[in-house]
């Protein structure tokens, strides 16, 4: 696999900095039932990297001491460590918001017929990758009977009333690219989904989170391997948009890895890019317990304009999804009728 940090490291992109800390996302380890196209952090079923419970602990504690309110969960699928259940019961004692972000697939795999229950039971949001509504777009970029895996682990949740009116169970769907693009208008894309899940196949979710493919890891080799790479970022400068500096999630969250060391986000944490105003190494966590994280800054890269392109992107979708009206909701739904082949 082709390393993009070479090509990121040095920008131009705006200096900022942290605003109040209330997210935690901590990456609970690599393995995954899934080899995803756009994966930002090649997960796959061979990866073992997992986070140990000791870790956990800090995660707990650092939450605790610092009055952080939201622990966001990522993988690979989160859900194949271990301890993944020890830590959303003691997370949710605590009273944190707990977000699982699930491949949906996961649900219906052997020796996970469970936890379904466990997560409705625990009462925790899902925030689950669907890149499409369409069988063979979700199944060109996520492999062979991913879409029917998805739509099975959707009508369990259904079924518990995730997604429901007045259930108070949060299912949010995620949408990618297949390509080097960025993602159409949120706020019509989302109609365009809640229309065809519920006509096709009896779905409902909540929201819809739009997101753009991030130039590294898995999805950055395809794009050097395709020549595509130059123009892909030449499109995320070209759609930069400085009002989207004020959501980048960077803002109120730090992300913590699988062995429990520090970054400004996620995709830091990919490349390997230390905590910005600290030292040239990542700092583990428990060496953070007494260190006030507001108002420092935060190390930025040419990947940070992925998430202030165009109608920007983050964990919680864009920014400034333009408003939804029936004519445009229509044609999203028909421009993306056609598969898109890898």
């Amino acid at each position: 696999m082709r390393d993009t940090f070479p090509l990121l490291v040095k920008t131009d992109f705006p200096a900022i900095k942290r605003g109040k800390l209330e997210t935690l996302q901590a990456n609970l380890g690599y393995r995954c039932n899934q080899s995803c196209f756009h994966c930002h952090v090649a997960a796959s079923p061979k990866r073992t990297e997992e986070m140990s419970w000791e870790t956990m602990v800090s995660l707990l504690e650092f939450s605790r001491r610092k009055g952080i309110s939201v622990i966001d969960l990522t993988g690979g699928a989160p859900e194949m460590n271990p301890h993944f259940r020890r830590l959303v019961r003691e997370a949710r004692a605590l009273g944190l918001r707990v977000i699982d972000r699930c491949n949906l697939t996961i649900l219906s795999e052997p020796g996970y017929e469970s936890l379904a229950d466990f997560i409705a039971e625990q009462r925790v949001e899902i925030t689950a990758s669907l890149p499409c509504y369409l069988e063979e777009n979700v199944d060109a970029q996520r492999g062979d009977g991913s879409f029917q895996g998805s739509l099975d682990g959707l009508r369990k949740l259904n079924a518990l009333g995730y997604g429901l009116p007045g259930s108070g169970l949060i299912l949010n769907l995620v949408y990618n690219p297949l390509g080097a693009s960025l993602p159409p208008d949120q706020g019509k894309l989302e109609t365009a989904y809640k229309a065809q899940l519920s006509a096709r196949y009896g779905i409902v979710f909540n929201q819809l989170f739009a997101l753009a493919n991030m130039p590294i890891q898995r999805f950055g080799s395809q794009l050097l391997s395709r020549n595509e790479f130059h123009d892909y970022m030449n499109l995320l400068r070209g759609a930069y948009q400085p009002a989207n500096l004020d959501g980048v999630m960077c803002r109120s969250l730090i992300s913590v890895s699988w062995q429990g060391y520090v970054f400004d986000c996620d995709f830091n944490q990919m490349l390997g890019l230390p905590l910005g105003g600290a030292a040239a190494t990542p700092i583990h966590l428990s060496d953070l317990l007494d260190l006030d994280l507001n108002d420092r800054p935060i190390r930025v890269a040419d990947h940070c304009y992925g998430c202030t392109a165009g109608q920007g992107s983050s964990c919680g979708g864009a920014f400034v999804p333009e408003k939804t009206d029936s004519h445009a909701s229509s044609q999203t739904v028909n421009n993306i009728q056609e598969p898109q082949h890898a």
